[in-house]
């Protein structure tokens, strides 16, 4: 029964419970990308190159058909896909730095707004003691 129990503890503890909204947020945030870059970028870039970045490819056998007549497909290196990934990993990874600088900046507020805490009475007579030894 104990063993139960801690894992219950462990399953409601604030950082699993993190971690898990976290993981839902990144999910959603990366489909947000991939349809931000797909469907925005990629057309703008597609326009200005001639055409769409995943028919960027370089192709090392094309298409062709076997001894018994059946499609062989093309052996292809598709560049043109991995740019569009690169181009999303930058994005999140800014927003990321975005994200986690603003919230170092407000734990930095936060921390020089608390008032600093006056040593309790026993901490003041260590003190006193510390410096009359020292003397």
């Amino acid at each position: 029964m104990g063993m139960i129990k801690e894992f219950k503890e462990f399953a409601v503890k604030g950082n699993l419970l993190d971690l898990a909204i976290a993981f839902v947020m990144g999910s959603a945030f990366t489909k947000l990308t991939t349809s931000f870059i797909d469907n925005l970028i990629m057309p703008i870039v597609g326009l200005v190159q001639g055409k769409d970045l995943s028919e960027w490819k370089l192709v090392l056998k094309p298409e062709s058909l076997n001894e018994s007549g059946k499609k062989i497909a093309e052996i292809a290196i598709k560049y043109g896909d991995f740019i569009s990934v690169i181009i999303q990993f930058v994005i999140v990874t800014f927003v990321m730095f975005l994200i986690i600088r603003t919230i170092n900046k407000m734990k930095k507020a936060e921390i020089t707004n608390v008032a600093p805490v006056e040593p309790s009475v026993t901490e003041k007579l260590l003190i006193e003691i510390r410096d009359s030894l020292k003397k």
